[in-house]
């Protein structure tokens, strides 16, 4: 299986192609911005793309992530994901920004609780926290950072993602041992596709995935009556 993926949650735009079987990525391509994703996305995509053999038509699946991240970058990227699927006519899944982050933790055999920490600002997290051997400490859900630390216990871990930082300050403020994964801040793209050949299309639609309501919201009460 030939798998596209996108990430366009954080502050990077990435893309790449990979097979299923795994291995280096066919192609890949990572800019990091913090805006501009829709202007990036579709030409990354392309370059990517060109240096894919067979292209597009040689395509078999389409993985996105789909959050916790900017709720702009988020639509930006799971929309690409959905036309290109559509036009394609291939399944398109979402990964979320999390299990991509761990991904990588999990796979090296890392000895400690590796933990995703997604910097939702304020003091707070978006966080998921896994056992070695896979079990899940603490499901996916906003915390603010203190609260996380408390909830992950005494023993070591090592963190991943843009909230890492604030993490293992407060982690240390507590006591507990925290070492922060290098060059983590983001989702590695070929992370995404090897999750993406994973995923069951039924069990894991291209919808975000915020853990948060938005912070814009539609004044109702200030509305014009409709004639």
């Amino acid at each position: 299986m030939r798998i596209l993926a996108i990430d366009t949650a954080l502050g990077a735009c990435s893309a790449c192609v990979a097979d299923s079987g795994g291995g280096e990525a066919l192609a890949r391509e990572t800019i990091t911005m913090e805006r501009g994703h829709a202007e990036a996305l579709l030409p990354l995509i392309e370059r990517v793309i060109a240096h894919t053999p067979g292209g597009f038509p040689s395509l078999n699946r389409v993985a996105v992530v789909v959050g916790p991240g900017s709720f702009t970058g988020l639509r930006i990227g799971i929309a690409a994901a959905r036309a290109i699927g559509l036009a394609l006519e291939v399944p398109v899944v979402g990964v979320t920004t999390l299990s991509a982050l761990l991904g990588p933790l999990v796979a090296g055999n890392v000895d400690r609780v590796a933990v995703a920490a997604v910097d939702a600002r304020n003091g707070h997290v978006y966080l998921q926290a896994l056992a070695p051997g896979g079990r899940v400490i603490v499901a996916p859900r906003l915390l603010a950072a203190r609260e996380a630390v408390r909830l992950l216990g005494t023993s070591p871990v090592m963190i991943a993602g843009s909230g890492a930082g604030l993490l293992a300050a407060e982690a240390s403020a507590l006591g507990v041992s925290a070492t922060i994964a290098p060059e983590a801040l983001y989702a590695d793209p070929q992370w995404v596709a090897r999750l993406g050949a994973l995923a069951d299309p039924a069990q894991a639609p291209p919808k975000p995935f915020y853990l948060r309501a938005p912070d814009a919201k539609p004044q109702d009460h200030g509305a014009l009556p409709r004639q």
